[in-house]
């Protein structure tokens, strides 16, 4: 059954936020700096970490509870890179999670942003919020542009994408496969790297070029490929370019869609879910969502 998102009509013109932060924080500073006129509240698993400052200086309340007592030998008993989405230890962090949120807010949030949250979310607490959990990827989930970091900018050169997206969506109990709410307008990959040389970044131009030319005489069109076959010189210069260009696309990509959804269409009313099914003021939105355009206007 569709059901919208956030209903002001209800609820009110002032949602409350609950951000998971885990590093600097910069997702949620762009959420507040977009509208700073809602109830926010930060959850951080590390208490020392910037973004935990930054909302003390917006003078937001600040949940901290660090993973570590919760997750202390999960990689001995599961073996590193194994541990279970949803092992029993995950799940009781969780359920202590949603019980410190519950005790300040005296009820549920409406919106949980994940702000660069270093956790994955088990099944019980995407089960509890769906449709309510927002989160962003430097990449073009749809396409499969999936992993950490740099590694989805990776992905997509190396698949010979002539641009990038960020890409916004509802979390489920999968890695980066929510449904779409929004894409970024595209970052243009070679034009971006001309104007990062002409800003200063001497020869990246040229080793850009060396990295095509790299790639596609040895035949390495996935990352995997790449990763396993690729000269540790050359896999070096991947990276180096690829955290360039995240660094622009996180700017024009993640800073703009996800205070434009919150705000714009989910604070607003305009969006509902039905299962996997996104609508935007009662329309069904295509696989990829509403993809901004470089005005950033609706």
């Amino acid at each position: 059954m569709m059901q919208l998102v956030y209903d002001p009509a209800k609820h009110g013109q002032r949602m409350t936020i609950v951000c998971f932060v885990s590093g600097s924080g910069t997702n949620y500073r762009e959420i507040v700096a977009s509208n700073p006129d809602h109830t926010y509240l930060v959850f951080t698993n590390r208490p020392g970490c910037d973004g935990v400052n930054l909302a003390r200086q917006n003078g937001h309340e600040v949940i901290a509870l660090s993973h570590a007592p919760y997750l202390k030998g999960v990689t001995e008993r599961y073996g590193a890179g194994n541990v279970p989405r949803n092992c029993p230890e995950r799940v009781t962090y969780e359920t202590e999670i949603y019980r410190l949120i519950q005790n300040k807010l005296g009820r549920e949030p409406d919106l949980i942003c994940l702000a660069g949250y270093d956790q994955w979310l088990s099944d019980w607490m995407v089960e509890t919020y769906y449709p309510r959990i927002l989160n962003v990827h430097p990449g073009d989930t749809t396409k499969g542009y999936d992993g950490l970091h740099w590694i989805p900018s990776a992905r997509a050169i190396l698949a010979g994408e002539k641009e990038l997206k960020s890409t916004l969506f509802f979390v489920d109990k999968g890695e980066d496969s929510g449904p779409v709410l929004v894409q970024s307008a595209p970052l243009k990959i070679k034009q971006t790297i001309i104007d990062l040389e002409a800003k200063g970044e001497k020869g990246i131009v040229g080793r850009f070029d060396t990295l095509i030319e790299y790639a596609g005489s040895n035949n390495l069109m996935t990352f995997e490929q790449f990763n396993k076959r690729a000269s540790e010189t050359m896999f070096s210069l991947l990276e180096l370019i690829c955290k360039k260009l995240q660094n622009q696309l996180k700017e024009m990509g993640d800073w703009t869609i996800y205070p434009f959804a919150v705000h714009k269409f989910i604070g607003m009313g305009r969006v509902a879910v039905d299962c996997r099914d996104v609508y935007l003021d009662g329309a069904k939105l295509p696989v990829f969502g509403y993809r901004m355009p470089s005005s950033c206007e609706p």
